[in-house]
């Protein structure tokens, strides 16, 4: 059995007053309220979201 790499990522900062597409990467990545967490496999499409909204959130 192979096991799926996960990442955890948590929102540090509020998407308001930023670009529709970037609240819309937030909510994709299931994070609703500021300090949530959420873990995701370690996929590529994965780290280009957390990549683009780097400045919204924290890597655990």
């Amino acid at each position: 059995m192979t096991t799926q790499q996960t990442v955890k990522i948590k929102l540090v900062r509020s998407p308001i007053g930023t670009k529709e597409s970037h609240r819309a990467t937030v909510r994709g990545l299931g994070l609703r309220k500021l300090n949530s967490v959420s873990e995701l496999q370690d996929t590529p499409a994965v780290r280009g979201m957390i990549n683009k909204i780097s400045y919204l959130v924290q890597v655990l």
